[in-house]
């Protein structure tokens, strides 16, 4: 799998878990001290995230990295 395919799909299953818990890209982004065009990047796949970043997200998700990262790794 190429790196954009990887952020395309770290993307998607981002969207996915913010979606299944009723979160705009803008609250997430403030539980996640982030800005919220930042997220909307990363859903998209157009950037890629440090380590500390999908800790941030994934925590603010209520999950763990290795489960946003799901089958991705």
């Amino acid at each position: 799998m190429a790196a954009n395919d990887d952020l395309a799909a770290l993307g998607r299953e981002i969207r996915r878990r913010r979606k299944a818990i009723a979160l705009s890209q803008e609250q997430l982004a403030e539980l996640a001290d982030l800005h919220r065009n930042y997220v909307g990047f990363l859903e998209r796949g157009e950037r890629n995230p440090s380590f500390t970043t999908i800790l941030k997200l994934a925590r603010s998700l209520g999950i763990t990295a290795a489960s946003l990262m799901g089958d991705i790794a």
